[in-house]
């Protein structure tokens, strides 16, 4: 354990998160310095459980959205347990929750409660669905998401929908998430009013997609077909030896390309010159380069492509990827030695800070791990917490 380091060092956040959505934003907030209490059941978050693990309870998936945070394990429907956390509301900045709403306000947790008990307090609530829709009271989970969202009819066809075979929904909404809360904070610090912000799923992912995949429906009536078909048509390029992806994308890159590969005639064939005559022809221009590309190796193409400046690249095999040179010289993927767990490999937090670096500075906790500590700090005596311990309000390791 180090001192975190990142620009919201001094930050306090209970992190009433579970599964990737919620602790992926609270992890990253714990990466920019703030400091993470993760609140969980006294049975743990059941990602711990999900994924392939040396101990139970401490997956590598687990691991890879909950470090620099501390574990509390509380009962929330133990009356005392609840008195824990309506202890700790006074003394955070931020509350971030992805348990539904109505089933917070039942346990006496919604905003307007926690809002008494400090007024200063960011109430940060990841919704599956907008709070004032019809769906609002429904479960969502990754799939549903990619599937309400028209994301999976973007990747496949209207047709023939298909799912991103990763949490894609969880991990960007995550990203979304920790932004409102660094933004809401930057609001609290400049008017002293905390407030609630919701960031769902749906909405979330239906915007993040219809940037460009609206198509001609971004018009009012539409003026084309939805989708984005330059996406649609990229696809992997199989070369003498492997695979590659290349990327001429203006049209100096076009010309440059057909002239150096030996077909200069496809630059007026295909008019790549020209960007809407060139869009228009992509379904050919695609047919030809993977024509050409099967006669060279993907290092010769590599080489090819890097002297004329085009956007290329090799595909890696996930188990690789952290081999490649520009990861390898960047230091992303770290490998670290975990107390309990032995040696881990994650990747670092990506944002880079001039003057307040983010920092891996507390490894991620066994269920309650810290659950005596915080309660010290919160004012409760040793035998209080014995008995805290015994009447199951909150479960600490033995």
């Amino acid at each position: 354990m180090s001192k975190p380091t990142g620009p919201l060092q001094g930050i306090r956040i209970l992190d009433l998160t579970a599964i990737l959505f919620g602790p992926f934003a609270t992890q990253t907030l714990g990466d920019w310095g703030a400091e993470v209490i993760k609140i969980e059941s006294l049975t743990g978050d059941g990602w711990r459980f999900s994924g392939q693990f040396r101990n139970r309870g401490m997956s590598g998936q687990f691991m890879a959205a909950n470090r620099n945070k501390r574990s509390l394990a509380l009962d929330l429907k133990h009356p005392d347990g609840a008195a824990v956390l309506r202890r700790l509301i006074p003394t955070a900045d931020a509350l971030v929750t992805n348990v539904r709403p109505a089933a917070m306000a039942r346990l006496g947790f919604g905003y307007e409660a926690c809002r008494a008990l400090n007024p200063r307090l960011v109430y940060a609530a990841a919704t599956g669905f907008g709070q004032d829709g019809p769906w609002a009271a429904r479960p969502a989970f990754d799939e549903i998401i990619q599937a309400a969202s028209g994301f999976a009819s973007a990747i496949g066809t209207d047709e023939e929908p298909e799912f991103v075979p990763s949490l894609v929904g969880d991990k960007l909404c995550g990203l979304a998430l920790s932004a409102a809360v660094a933004a809401a904070l930057v609001h609290r610090e400049r008017s002293g009013v905390g407030q609630l912000v919701e960031v769902p799923m749906l909405e979330t992912v239906a915007a993040f997609n219809s940037i460009e995949m609206l198509g001609g429906h971004a018009f009012v009536p539409p003026i084309g077909p939805s989708g984005y078909k330059r996406v649609k048509e990229r696809r992997p390029i199989r070369t003498k030896d492997g695979w590659l992806t290349m990327l001429p994308y203006s049209g100096d890159n076009w010309c440059a390309f057909f002239e150096t590969v030996g077909h200069p005639e496809c630059i007026e064939e295909f008019a790549v010159r020209d960007p809407v005559k060139r869009a228009a022809n992509i379904d050919k221009i695609y047919d030809r380069m993977a024509e050409i590309a099967i006669k060279r190796t993907t290092a010769e193409w590599e080489k090819l492509l890097l002297s004329i400046d085009v956007p290329h690249t090799a595909f890696a095999k996930l188990t690789e990827v952290a081999e490649q040179p520009h990861m390898k010289a960047v230091g992303l993927f770290v490998d670290i030695d975990h107390p309990t767990e032995g040696k881990i490999r994650q990747a670092r937090p990506y944002a880079r800070f001039s003057e307040t670096p983010a920092s891996m500075h507390r490894l991620t906790p066994q269920l309650g791990e810290h659950t005596r500590d915080v309660l010290r700090e919160a004012g409760y005596g040793e035998a209080e917490i014995a008995a805290l311990i015994d009447s199951k309000a909150v479960g600490a390791p033995s």
